[in-house]
């Protein structure tokens, strides 16, 4: 039984369910990324819904303490036991960490409403539930690809941008395990992660197919980001990213204002099609009773 929806839906969910523009974005570690919600519902008052309250509490609690979690909550049946995980990025403070993580399961509360299961990625952290086990299982669907703006690179920053790419998707020498990966080379930086539930040989793996979709997606773009099921690798040239760990500046501003551009948009369409339906409606019920005076 498939455990959540196509990417695609995931993203166009979240977008029409966000607040309107108008309201105060979070910024930061906790500004969004992407997030999903499966499509099975549970029922309220149900089994796994208080198995679900105890998991995301549990997470909540842990966050203060460790950068990754997992936690498994069992149920009398298969599908009232409910799996999870929280990640937080590897340069982060316990506390900040907690933090996001706090905000991200607030928002996974709202957005995934009575659903089994649900994603969501922040700049600073990832929280996923589900009734369907996913943990330890490696994927690298593409659910997150942006890059920036194309830009004519020199032959040293070519080299310099593909030298951070190249270590961001080496493995580690020794044999050790590299689950956070920072680098950088002059004014390139780059920065990947795989989820904590990986072993060493799949977290390379996952981190190595990120980095090969920004060589051959975002190849002469400024910066780029790609985020797997279960990895991501980003990268950014002098600084400019659309916001996010990566660097800032003036960049970042521009993308908020075309994201609440964008979703101001979508809104408006929705409310369109909400009153044109109450006006269809309305229409049909008038003309029947015309119909029915005659």
């Amino acid at each position: 039984m498939p455990s959540s929806l196509p990417l695609s839906l995931f993203l166009l969910l979240f977008t029409s369910t966000l607040p309107p523009p108008s309201m105060a974005a979070p910024t930061g570690e906790t500004s969004f990324v992407y997030g999903g919600c499966s499509q099975f519902k549970y029922t309220p008052g149900s089994t796994i819904e208080s198995n679900l309250n105890s998991l995301l509490t549990s997470l909540l609690n842990s966050a203060s303490f460790a950068l990754y979690t997992n936690f498994t909550v069992a149920g009398a049946g298969d599908g009232d036991t409910v799996y999870g995980l929280y990640q937080c990025r590897g340069d982060l403070e316990n506390t900040a960490c907690a933090k996001c993580v706090t905000h991200a399961v607030a928002q996974l509360g709202s957005l995934c409403l009575d659903a089994c299961g649900g994603a969501l990625q922040l700049e600073g952290c990832f929280v996923k539930y589900d009734n369907v086990s996913f943990l330890g299982v490696e994927d690298k669907t593409v659910v997150v690809k942006k890059c920036g703006a194309m830009m004519g690179y020199d032959s040293g920053g070519l080299a310099r941008r593909d030298a951070v790419l190249a270590y961001l998707a080496a493995a580690d020498g020794s044999g050790g395990y590299r689950p956070f990966r920072v680098g950088g080379s002059g004014d390139v930086q780059g920065v990947a992660q795989c989820v904590g539930d990986l072993d060493a040989i799949e977290c390379q793996d996952c981190v190595a197919a990120a980095v090969g979709r920004l060589r051959t997606d975002c190849a002469a773009a400024g910066w780029g980001d790609v985020f797997l099921g279960k990895c991501y690798a980003r990268f950014s040239h002098g600084g400019v990213r659309p916001h996010g760990s990566g660097g800032g500046g003036n960049d970042g501003r521009n993308d908020d204002v075309e994201i609440e551009k964008t979703l101001a948009v979508i809104i408006g369409l929705i409310a369109g099609i909400a009153f044109i339906v109450v006006f269809l409606a309305f229409l049909s019920h008038y003309c029947d009773k015309r119909k029915g005076g005659k």
